[in-house]
């Protein structure tokens, strides 16, 4: 009992170990990984255990040809888990950089109290002048308060993709907000005409959806539109449209603006503004830079995608190690004869388990290096569009970055230490002599 109780006891170590130490791997930055490399090398070049183990790892490496098959189950599997791991990162690295792109620290967004978004905020008109009269906010040459009062309207539109209806995001605007935002141009057509029915979409919304062209009319709230212009920020606002403010009021019988977005007044502006907002018992609204409030859209959905892709990433890490263990059993077993052979003309243990790891994780490092090239070569910059959470489509680009890719080669690396330990260990154990007379 007491037996059987220390070989569980030393398996469940082995694992937790094994666990914590693939955990802290995961998060080594690559100056670490770096200096661990170096000392390797040192210790293989520069030790009699070390040049022992480049030896013995030489001959397994010259032998790969030989059992390619075999080999490219581990290769193939650790790229499979590479790429999608990356891939889903990816996609919530695309979505979170369209939204931080949108907002700066020189403007601010306000929102009625507790809202988290444009579409469940409510500002009244009688509270737009109270605003403008606050302090932190910048005013222009002619000495206006540099504000612009927004409605938010979900349409829903038919995607080009599969002509299904989606939902996007139409605003309601006027030219104080093309002064908030210098970045969005114009680069099709014209701006719209604020008494009439007229609207511009931003560049990915017109890829999205069906009827976007300049010229086109679409129905919007059972009336008819003209789409006369196409503009780019390069940011969140390209997924919406945009027409003026009196127009959507009249059209969609609405009679309270959901946001304010204000030009802050020098480096003291925002903390004035909170301040002031925070002093008037009329005004119970929330403010946030526009940085700060977009990021914030982001966070859930990134958050979401990766545990999404973490809990994935280990599911499919799982079966490529059981698929490294079993072909790194079977090379052992298949080497049996030489490896006795080195361990009875003096070759120590430690070399043996260096040099069978040194070659699963080559393995490992090709497997990760094949998944992080495709993931980039497929789906770098690849179009995608999700909710936002205006419950709008926020079209957005994945972006396979080097820090991604990085971090995809150390879960291969993270895999193929796993998937060689065993293996390694066994390789070390081998009786000379029984090994001998089983060849």
């Amino acid at each position: 009992m007491k037996s059987a109780a220390k070989k569980w006891a030393i398996r469940i170590g082995t694992l937790v170990a094994l666990i914590a130490g693939l955990a802290a791997w995961v998060e080594t930055p690559w100056p670490v990984a770096i200096g661990l490399v170096v000392l390797l090398a040192a210790w293989l070049a520069l030790t009699k255990p070390g040049r022992q183990t480049a030896a013995i790892a030489g001959i397994g490496i010259a032998s790969l040809p030989r059992r390619f098959a075999a080999s490219s189950v581990i290769v193939v599997g650790i790229a499979g888990v590479v790429g999608v791991l990356v891939t889903m990162l990816a996609m919530g690295k695309g979505f979170e950089a369209t939204l931080n792109q949108t907002g700066t620290d020189d403007t601010a967004i306000i929102l009625r109290g507790g809202s988290q978004a444009e579409t469940n905020s409510s500002i009244t008109r009688d509270q737009i002048p109270l605003i403008a009269s606050l302090p932190g906010i910048a005013k222009d040459a002619s000495g206006r308060p540099e504000v612009s009062a927004e409605l938010s309207q979900i349409v829903n539109l038919p995607t080009k993709s599969d002509g299904t209806e989606a939902n996007a995001q139409l605003r309601g605007v006027n030219e104080d907000t093309w002064r908030m935002r210098p970045n969005v141009k114009i680069i099709e057509g014209r701006k719209f005409d604020e008494k009439l029915r007229e609207l511009v979409v931003g560049q990915n919304a017109q890829r999205q959806f069906v009827g976007l062209d300049v010229g086109k009319e679409i129905n919007l709230g059972n009336q008819r539109w003209t789409v006369v212009g196409v503009f780019a920020g390069n940011d969140s606002h390209d997924s919406e449209l945009w027409a003026g403010n009196e127009i959507i009021f009249a059209a969609y019988h609405r009679q309270t603006f959901q946001s304010v977005t204000v030009k802050l007044a020098g480096d003291n502006g925002f903390k004035e503004l909170k301040a002031a907002l925070a002093d008037d018992p009329r005004l119970k609204l929330d403010v946030l830079t526009t940085r700060d409030y977009y990021a914030r859209q982001s966070e859930r959905l990134t958050r979401l995608i990766t545990i999404l892709s973490v809990v994935i990433g280990s599911i499919m890490a799982v079966g490529a190690v059981f698929g490294a263990l079993n072909t790194m059993y079977a090379t052992v077993a298949g080497r049996a004869r030489e490896i006795a052979t080195m361990r009875a003309i003096g070759f120590p243990g430690l070399p043996v388990v260096v040099a069978v790891m040194l070659e699963t994780m080559l393995l490992a490092l090709l497997g990760g290096v094949l998944g992080g090239l495709l993931s980039w070569l497929v789906f770098n910059g690849y179009s995608a569009s999700t909710l936002g959470n205006n419950f709008s489509q926020v079209v957005f680009q994945f972006k396979v970055t080097p820090a991604l890719l990085w971090g995809g080669l150390k879960w291969a690396l993270g895999i193929g230490l796993v998937g060689g330990l065993f293996p390694a260990l066994r390789a070390a154990r081998l009786s000379v002599i029984d090994a001998l007379r089983s060849a």
